[in-house]
């Protein structure tokens, strides 16, 4: 799940969770945040979710992650993530034309620095990067530390499959998204550099709300999640595909006039595809009712106007939902993960 601090990320972990990720914006640093996930806990693999890829060089990526390798051994995962064009230009300063090849040289360039031995020279030359590192220092030595793409259209998910050691799969993602989409477009990439697509880790985040004391308040914060992620055109075809073109407009001109009952706009349809919410009974039936889950699944509260104390309610609910969930179910269940339905 997201990293909800430690006293609660500790609990989480204790109830089995097996990762934890950071994400970054303007005010906090994917990886300052991982540094304390390694920290603070013990078995949970730890990493950013995604971190900004071009906002930093390859060199600083792979110098991060082999300093959270030093305090988590074996447990770190890299996460990395494009951003928007308007992000990399106006926030960072950063030339990110061609995105997915960028990433894809990022990726490589990257895990050349993670993988190099001590004494060895780091030889890189591409469209994007091109370097000669002959670092004279007993600092290298390989590392295992998976690099995963935050991917969301059809170049960069065939990157992911090209390059990369797996995908984390926004929240907005649906079933009909993850096997219609993502799973092909996997495949083409796969078999562009001669890869075995069941190799690669499907991770992703779902938005997670649950109370049940206040289940309406609950569905209403994850409908306006909802709603913030669809003023953000990146992800129209989606919308497209669902026949949710017409509900989006609406979204969006809600979202712009700055309109208090946003969550109003959000259907049912959407609600059911894109988040688990309510009380814990009908969470348990919306998460039983998705077909397609995360191998690995980030399960993150509502933070479109959603306070930290509420959002450490959620997080908190959420760890005792899912340890109930998983100890009681009793019956073969409908949910099923990437990889059992491509055996």
């Amino acid at each position: 799940m997201p990293w909800p601090g430690a006293a609660l990320g500790q609990a989480a972990e204790s109830a089995g969770a097996g990762a934890f990720c950071s994400g970054e914006f303007v005010g906090h640093n994917a990886y300052m945040t991982a540094t304390e996930m390694a920290q603070a806990t013990t078995s949970a693999m730890v990493g950013p979710g995604i971190a900004y890829a071009f906002a930093r060089s390859p060199f600083i990526h792979a110098a991060s992650a082999r300093q959270l390798n030093a305090v988590a051994p074996d447990r770190v995962f890299l996460g990395l993530g494009a951003g928007t064009a308007r992000m990399n230009s106006q926030w960072f300063g950063v030339d990110a034309s061609e995105p997915a090849a960028r990433m894809s040289e990022l990726v490589e360039v990257i895990r050349a620095y993670l993988t190099a031995e001590n004494g060895s020279r780091i030889r890189y030359t591409g469209r994007f990067y091109d370097l000669d590192a002959n670092i004279q220092a007993p600092v290298l030595g390989c590392i295992d530390v998976p690099i995963l793409i935050g991917a969301f259209n059809r170049h960069m998910l065939r990157t992911v499959g090209r390059t990369a050691d797996g995908i984390i799969g926004h929240s907005l993602f649906t079933d009909r998204w993850w096997s219609e989409v993502v799973e092909p477009e996997l495949d083409r990439g796969s078999q562009q550099s001669g890869r075995d697509t069941a190799s690669l880790r499907r991770w992703g985040w779902l938005t997670v709300a649950i109370d049940d004391e206040d289940p309406t308040r609950a569905i209403a914060d994850a409908k306006r999640q909802i709603a913030f992620y669809c003023s953000v055109k990146t992800y129209d075809a989606l919308f497209r595909m669902h026949n949710w073109a017409d509900d989006v407009d609406k979204i969006r001109s809600a979202f712009y006039r700055h309109d208090p009952h946003i969550d109003t706009y959000v259907t049912e349809d959407m609600l059911w595809a894109l988040a688990v919410c309510g009380d814990s009974s009908q969470a348990r039936q919306m998460l039983s009712a998705r077909r397609w889950l995360p191998d690995i699944g980030f399960l993150a509260p509502p933070g479109f106007l959603v306070s930290s104390r509420r959002r450490d309610r959620y997080a908190a609910a959420t760890i005792e939902f899912c340890s109930n969930y998983f100890r009681t179910k009793s019956e073969p269940t409908q949910v099923i993960s990437r990889t059992e339905a491509l055996k």
